[in-house]
C-alpha cells in the first residue's frame, strides 16, 4: 500500500468522466488499497480514483467513525458503482471534499439510494444506503462523472465558497513561502 497525492481544485482532471474497468484484478485491488490508505490518512470518509489522478470508476468508502466514534473500520471498495434508484425523499447534509480542502456546504440529495457495483473480488453486488452512507456514495459516484459537491449548490453560494477557497489557498501559499525563512530565523535565535 502507498499514500497517493490527492489532487485539488483547480486541477482539470477533477472534471473528467472516469472509464469503467473491465475486471477487478490485482492491479485494481492494489489501487483500492492505496486509496483506502490515502483516504484514512487525509482523513476522509470517501475517495474516488480520479481524486488521486486515476481515471477509473473505482471508489472507497468508510463511514463507520462518522456513525459511531469508537467503531472499527468498515471499508467498502466499489468498482463501476452505479446508482440505479434514488428515493423521492430528500435529505440535507453538510458536505466537504478532500479535493476542496476545508470547504463545507449543505447539499440536498436523495435520502436513500440503491447502487450496483463489483466488490474487491469482482462479484456483482447491490447496496441500499441511507444517512451518511447514502450521501457519501452519491458524492463519490459524482466524482466519477466529473461532478463536484459544489455543483449541487446555488451559483451564488458556489461563487462565495470558491472565493473563500482561493483566498485560503493564496494565504497558504504565502505562508509556505514565509514559513522556511521564519523557521531559519527562529532556529538561529535559539542556537
Amino acid at each position: 500500500m502507498a499514500l497517493r497525492n490527492i489532487i485539488t481544485l483547480p486541477d482539470p482532471r477533477l472534471r473528467l468522466v472516469s472509464a469503467p474497468i473491465a475486471a477487478v484484478d490485482d492491479a485494481i485491488r492494489a489501487l483500492m488499497d492505496d486509496m483506502l490508505e490515502t483516504m484514512y490518512a487525509a482523513p476522509g470518509v470517501g475517495l474516488a480514483a480520479i481524486q488521486i489522478g486515476v481515471q477509473k470508476r473505482v471508489i472507497v468508502l468508510d463511514v463507520a467513525k462518522r456513525e459511531e466514534e469508537q467503531a472499527a473500520p468498515r471499508p467498502l471498495c466499489l468498482a463501476n458503482p452505479e446508482v440505479f434508484w434514488a428515493s423521492e425523499e430528500r435529505a440535507t447534509s453538510q458536505e466537504g471534499c478532500l479535493s476542496i480542502p476545508e470547504m463545507y456546504e449543505d447539499v440536498e440529495r436523495p435520502a436513500r439510494v440503491r447502487a450496483r457495483f463489483l466488490d474487491r473480488e469482482g462479484r456483482a453486488q447491490e447496496i441500499e444506503a441511507d444517512g451518511i452512507l447514502a450521501t457519501c456514495l452519491q458524492h463519490e459516484v459524482d466524482h466519477l462523472n466529473g461532478v463536484l459537491f459544489i455543483d449541487h449548490i446555488s451559483r451564488l453560494k458556489r461563487e462565495l465558497l470558491m472565493k473563500k477557497y482561493r483566498k485560503n489557498a493564496k494565504q497558504k501559499a504565502q505562508g509556505n513561502k514565509a514559513g522556511p525563512s521564519k523557521e531559519r530565523a527562529a532556529a538561529s535565535s535559539e542556537a
